[in-house]
């Protein structure tokens, strides 16, 4: 009537370490991406790996004043604020509003992109810091 039943743990291991290994490798993929993003817009690359402060590096890139910061600790508004810098990145790097839903919805793919692509940083919001190059 009463059957025992008995629950292996070992059986399910393996997909832990496959799924860390993977979030791990993702992980270094975002650091890449971040360190040549943070390059081509004229900051040091090493400043995407300190926590809080490369947001604080992000909102200087795309032209935002750093008081900004305090607005991503206030639920909901932190997310309006994201797509705005989202969308400010991508006009920073002479992209529109297509190219800022690939920033809000696939970051990871688009930082790439932005990062290891030809994309090239035209100033804080798409003003240009310095005069064209003559052709």
């Amino acid at each position: 009537m009463l059957e025992q039943v008995t629950y292996s743990s070992s059986g399910g291991t393996g997909w832990y370490y496959v799924g860390g290994i993977v979030w791990f490798a993702l992980l270094i993929v975002s650091f890449i991406a971040a360190w040549m993003l943070f390059v081509k817009a004229g900051q040091a690359g090493w400043k995407c790996l300190i926590p809080i402060y490369n947001l604080y590096i992000l909102l200087k890139i795309v032209g935002r004043p750093g008081w900004w910061l305090l607005l991503f600790l206030i639920p909901f508004v932190n997310f309006v604020i994201w797509v705005i810098v989202m969308y400010d990145l991508s006009l920073s790097f002479g992209h529109g509003f297509g190219y800022a839903l690939g920033l809000i919805f696939l970051e990871l793919i688009f930082f790439l992109i932005l990062g290891l692509g030809g994309s090239q940083y035209v100033g804080p919001g798409g003003r240009r810091t310095t005069p064209p190059m003559p052709t």
